[in-house]
């Protein structure tokens, strides 16, 4: 054998398991049936908040990690894609997030100026903004950096992966659903519009946790992201045309201008859905050992390196 452990699944939280794995001396190979540029980590919008995403009483430390990291690669924004943007989420307080929110430099209650017109109450904070294929792309450079391999390779089965590993590490996300198999994850439908709007330079967010649609203002160096929507059960890829105009009429409410923005693109993402996180060892047929991590729905960046170093401790104890 060739590798010490694969990693099967090339998005966020793939290539940073594996980074971690190859950063600590392990041979690492990663098998994605999908170029990277075509995964659903590539279509994120990019911001780092812990959204839609189960078990809470994890996911604080595992978002905690993670945006330390993220803190310092904003260092190097050019090479990374990572930003430290000011920004608000409306609606929110304080009181409706879990302890982590204690924990984030800068959190604090928005002043009624510093709200659109229509919200009353909301949170300002500085957090990472990732331009996602500028960040893949860095992950993978990481990871070959240290060793490791990504291969371009399907597999009907995990037991394929250990024919050439003593471990296989899953982060397939939605593909878990068959592959695993795992009915209990399952698509979360996200439609975004990517527009030109040089004037905006913070983040907006107001999304309601039990609602299909959200709204959601990002900048990016290529533009600015307009969302969204998330549609439980909805495996269409394909962007609607009403949806688009319902999400530009949505943003429109923060800046106006948008109204009237040049459209440059519309994206489509199936985020991982899963009542909790996956995030545990397991042996499948034939004795193959496992540590499955998947099913992180819409905060794959915001958890990715809590959970990528959760991960390599349960590797360690295999």
């Amino acid at each position: 054998m060739t590798s010490d452990a694969i990693v099967v699944g090339a998005g966020v939280i793939g290539l940073t398991s594996a980074i971690v794995l190859a950063e600590s001396g392990r041979r690492v190979a990663v098998w994605s049936r999908d170029p990277i540029g075509d995964t659903t980590s590539a279509v994120a919008g990019g911001l780092w908040w812990p959204y839609r995403v189960e078990p809470e009483e994890k996911v604080g430390a595992w978002s905690l990690r993670t945006l330390g990291v993220l803190a310092e690669l904003a260092a190097r924004p050019g090479e990374t894609g990572v930003r430290m943007v000011d920004g608000t989420l409306a609606g929110t307080g304080l009181g409706d997030l879990g302890p982590w929110a204690t924990e984030v430099p800068g959190l604090r209650p928005a002043r009624h100026e510093e709200l659109p017109e229509g919200w009353d109450h909301g949170l300002r904070a500085r957090v990472p903004v990732v331009d996602m294929p500028t960040y893949l792309g860095y992950l993978r450079q990481r990871l070959e950096a240290a060793g490791g391999t990504v291969e371009q390779r399907a597999v009907a089965t995990l037991a394929e992966a250990a024919r050439e590993a003593p471990l296989v590490v899953n982060c397939t996300g939605l593909g878990a659903r068959d592959l695993v198999p795992d009915a209990e994850v399952r698509p979360v439908q996200g439609q975004l519009v990517l527009v030109e709007a040089p004037g905006v330079d913070e983040w907006f967010v107001s999304a309601d946790p039990g609602s299909a649609d959200t709204l959601y203002v990002l900048p990016q160096p290529y533009g600015v992201i307009l969302g969204g929507t998330a549609r439980e059960d909805v495996w269409d890829p394909a962007p609607d045309p009403a949806t688009a105009e319902a999400i530009v009429a949505r943003c429109a409410r923060v800046h106006p201008p948008l109204a009237d923005a040049r459209v440059i693109g519309h994206r489509v993402g199936l985020r991982p859905a899963r009542s909790r996180v996956r995030l545990e060892t397991d042996t499948a047929a034939g004795g193959v050992r496992l540590v499955h991590n998947y099913g992180h729905g819409g905060a794959g960046v915001t958890v990715a390196w809590g959970c990528a170093e959760e991960a390599a401790e349960l590797v360690s104890s295999c």
